[in-house]
């Protein structure tokens, strides 16, 4: 039998993983010049965590974790996200202690049972950034021009940033209480009922168009917002206003996780149909005393980065090969000239040039279709005649020109070339 990729998991494979490898770190990058620090966490946790943190009334924990016995019989379970992971990281190692906020960034695979569709995956890679231990309007502004940055650095024009308030402990439970009573007169399915009482805030977030249909008059946060959660809100949306950054009220954003209190955003691309979500966060002040810690107010967000790979296909942007093109192939004929090609291969790496050879004792012709199609643009040709007259065949394989070089200028001249 030949082994196949788990239902709703896929293979990244050159050059798409180099394109994907890109994105990563083009949506990354501003975060690291804003002063956020690298953070990994393992990879399975303790199934509490994502219980407590990410609530039970979510489909996440309720129907989508990938959850084991360990040896041991513990219970642990697969991330399905990673804000509880750095969180509870923050917190054991005491991280809060020092200089606030604490910035960190992580990147990393995450795990869910969803139902598998294009843009939907079982296992999927999310970049993501976290500011804790501050209430500050600024940050939340400044995670989203972050974010903002990111998308745009890679040259999508299509996403559109989507904003709310979730409002606060203050003002949330008049809220809850307006939005139960609403709720309850509707034609729900038991799960769905089930869901009003523990966080009516996600049948807000229900997707299903039976549902939605039904959600038309339903009260909304804006409008239950206490003074301080609606100045507090106005100074987020002045500051994004401020940097530039386009924005549009969404007063029933809720997102999916139980955790968000205060502003909430969404990022949306229109050309991946249903899946249009590329990324998303906001502020989630409880969150720290849920995992039994102390009160750290923080916000944070994570973007899809297989779904900001459709979202670029969908714009035409992958048109260009973004892989670390080789620039040199070598091709080496005979037992002596293939052991110095395979030394002057080494001190090209070494000198920074990307660098191939043929292997597997090639002939001429064999080993020159390898360097068409390697996509280098010099071919080095190494020969026994050439090994004797210490000098090497430098082909310019776009222009067939052939030169050649002393093998002790050969480094210094490609350099040269290729830079």
């Amino acid at each position: 039998m030949s082994f196949q990729a788990p239902k709703g998991t896929f293979d990244w494979l050159p050059p798409t993983s180099e394109q994907v490898l890109a994105v990563r770190e083009a949506l990354v990058a501003p975060v690291r010049r804003a002063g956020y620090g690298y953070i990994e966490t393992p990879v399975f946790e303790d199934t509490q965590l994502f219980a407590r943190g990410v609530g039970e009334s979510t489909d996440i924990v309720s129907k989508e974790m990938y959850t084991f016995p360990d040896k041991a019989g513990r219970s642990l379970t697969l991330r399905p996200e990673n804000t509880a992971s750095v969180l509870r990281a923050v917190l054991q190692h005491g991280l809060h202690n020092g200089r606030l906020p604490v910035k960190l960034w992580y990147s990393g695979s995450q795990f869910r049972y969803e139902r598998a569709q294009k843009g939907r995956y079982r296992h999927f890679w999310q970049v993501g950034a976290e500011a804790l231990g501050a209430e500050d309007p600024a940050l939340d502004a400044e995670l989203v021009v972050l974010g903002v940055q990111g998308f745009a650095a890679l040259g999508l024009t299509r996403v559109r940033l989507l904003l709310n308030s979730l409002g606060d402990r203050a003002c949330r439970p008049a809220y809850r209480a307006a939005l139960q009573e609403f709720l309850r007169g509707l034609d729900l399915d038991a799960d769905t009922r089930a869901r009003i009482e523990i966080n009516p805030l996600r049948v807000l977030d229900d997707k299903r168009p039976e549902v939605q249909a039904q959600l038309t008059g339903a009260p909304l946060v804006v409008d239950h917002l206490c003074a301080a959660c609606k100045a507090y809100h106005e100074e987020v949306r002045s500051l994004l206003t401020a940097s530039g950054v386009a924005f549009e009220d969404d007063p029933r954003l809720v997102r999916g996780l139980d955790y968000y209190t205060r502003t909430t955003f969404e990022f949306v691309h229109d050309g991946l149909g249903s899946q249009s979500a590329v990324g998303g966060g906001g502020r989630y002040d409880g969150l720290s005393e849920m995992l039994g810690g102390p009160p750290l107010p923080s916000v944070g967000w994570a973007l899809g980065v297989d779904r900001t790979y459709l979202a670029m296909e969908a714009e035409g942007l992958l048109a260009g090969d973004t892989a670390a093109r080789l620039q040199v192939y070598g091709v080496a004929l005979g037992d002596d000239a293939r052991r110095r090609m395979f030394l002057l291969v080494d001190e090209l790496r070494r000198a920074g040039v990307n660098t191939d050879m043929a292997f597997g004792g090639k002939g001429l012709k064999g080993a020159m279709k390898g360097a068409g199609r390697s996509g280098a643009r010099f071919a080095l040709i190494l020969g026994e005649r050439d090994l004797a007259a210490q000098a090497v065949q430098l082909k310019d394989l776009t222009t067939a020109e052939q030169t050649e070089v002393p093998l002790a200028q050969v480094v210094d001249v490609l350099k040269g070339k290729v830079q």
